[in-house]
């Protein structure tokens, strides 16, 4: 496996931009791997910093907009059936239903911070049939500080990106923290709306 992840990386390498919005589309290794190794690029000089952040969010916005898409047009049955080829669990797609009905669109934002909902949020926004301009909005707003954050970690890690998952949690958990009480604020403000 180890071997695998090698050959993807220095494939992604010889992308350059192309390999850094497509490691992030395909989404068989996590994002925060995929730009934390765009980071170690740019410290190398290999790629420029606004490229890497501009095919960051290029190739995480695409990943969720085919979520979206397969949303809109297979629902749920569809899958049900074969979303275990994609890795979308069905733990994590009934989560994300229950956010998505609970917090209504504002949620596409938010959660793009959040363990386990993260990538399956897409998908109950294109069943729920929600307008494609405001999903593509939250979720490149989303990607924007996502992008720069890992972006800017590999660049500071250089020849230990692999070590992002440690390094990172610092950040992680304010992140969340900042997700969830948006997610509250915005919550409420719905409901007082209403």
């Amino acid at each position: 496996m180890e071997e695998v992840v090698s050959y993807i990386f220095e494939l992604l390498s010889q992308l350059g931009y192309a390999g850094i919005a497509l490691g992030l589309m395909v989404e068989v290794i996590p994002s925060e791997i995929v730009l934390s190794y765009g980071g170690f690029l740019v410290s190398t000089g290999t790629i420029h910093f606004a490229g890497a952040l501009l095919a960051g969010i290029a190739g995480g916005t695409l990943a969720q907009l085919f979520l979206y898409w397969l949303g809109t047009y297979g629902g749920r049955p569809v899958l049900d059936r074969y979303g275990k080829y994609l890795l979308i669990k069905k733990s994590h797609l009934d989560a994300s239903e229950k956010w998505f009905e609970k917090y209504g669109t504002g949620v596409i934002f938010t959660a793009r911070f959040i363990p386990i909902v993260r990538h399956a949020i897409s998908i109950p926004a294109g069943i729920a049939k929600m307008p494609l301009s405001i999903f593509t909005i939250y979720t490149i707003a989303a990607m924007v500080p996502w992008t720069v954050l890992f972006l800017l970690l590999g660049m500071e890690l250089g020849e230990h990106w692999r070590d992002i998952k440690d390094y990172a949690n610092p950040f992680i958990m304010p992140i969340i923290i900042i997700a969830l009480t948006s997610g509250f604020v915005y919550f409420l403000y719905k409901r007082a709306r209403k």
